[in-house]
């Protein structure tokens, strides 16, 4: 706390030295939206193209507002609203999202409004790049060698070239080579994603890293389930009802008693017709086996 609190003194001090009168303005305005808005996204925005940012915004419209300002005046207007602590997750390019919606929700909807688009040379795979086995529109000539210089197995079927089988040419996280981008390219294959990048969000004391905000769905909702049935069978089985269980415990012994009473024969109106049944099942058995 002594640390944080030394940092913030010497954002304020560094921020009163150089921060310029016109830029004092834009600082305390941000300090203050920042102050008031219920999340803080950080973003990063390198490489993002400006007409993809324009998409992005329009389909923000009503649930986020992007800020975009130098890097310095970002700095200082989190500093001033006690916001330091994220100044961590800072890349090369940040911009900030303000927004009341859940972190979580934010995330699932930025990730589902991505768009695909050609690799560039350099570019980092975001997930596994898989080449799907089947025919192109290419025809026989260079493409093919530069199809199989990446190790995408293709030859020459019906006058064009086909991929004779599924291939991964890139594993998530490796840098793509201009090869195997020129290869990419003439598969039509766009394995990029534009949208925007979020590394972190704030909510109130809580930080949530990118890691932490993307979560599998439907592999939660399954453990939720599991977890339940788990819980329920243990409370049944340990004898300890609770308001979820007591019905099933009731019925459990309800139909361990009508075993109990059929097997002793006991005369119980709640067994009878078992009794009766069973006895008539049995009578109907004999009389089959000596014909009378």
């Amino acid at each position: 706390m002594v640390g944080r609190a030394r940092r913030m003194e010497r954002l304020r001090n560094k921020a009163k030295r150089e921060v310029k009168p016109a830029k004092t303005t834009a600082v305390d305005k941000l300090a203050s939206q920042l102050k008031e808005t219920p999340a803080i996204g950080i973003l990063n925005m390198h490489k993002l193209p400006a007409y993809a940012l324009q998409k992005i915004k329009r389909e923000l419209d009503g649930k986020a507002n992007i800020y975009f300002a130098k890097k310095s005046i970002l700095t200082f207007a989190m500093a001033n609203a006690g916001k330091d602590e994220l100044l961590q997750y800072f890349g090369q390019q940040p911009a900030l999202l303000l927004t009341d919606m859940n972190p979580f929700k934010l995330y699932k909807f930025l990730q589902t409004n991505k768009s695909p688009a050609s690799a560039k040379p350099g570019d980092v795979a975001p997930k596994d790049i898989e080449v799907k086995a089947g025919p192109t529109d290419l025809m026989p000539g260079p493409a093919i060698s530069t199809l199989t210089k990446v190790g995408i197995p293709a030859k020459v079927e019906g006058g064009k070239i086909a991929v004779m089988k599924d291939k991964v040419v890139c594993k998530a996280g490796q840098t793509l080579s201009a090869d195997l981008v020129a290869a990419l390219q003439l598969l039509k294959v766009q394995p990029m994603e534009i949208g925007l990048d979020l590394v972190a969000i704030a909510e109130g004391k809580l930080v949530y890293k990118r890691d932490v905000l993307a979560v599998d769905e439907t592999k939660m909702l399954a453990d939720l389930m599991l977890a339940t049935n788990h819980a329920i069978n243990l409370s049944v089985n340990a004898g300890w009802p609770t308001k979820q269980t007591a019905e099933i415990m009731i019925r459990k012994a309800f139909a361990n008693a009508k075993a109990v009473g059929i097997e002793g024969k006991v005369l119980d109106k709640g067994i009878i017709d078992h009794l009766l049944a069973k006895a008539k099942l049995q009578a109907d058995a004999l009389n089959a086996q000596v014909k009378l």
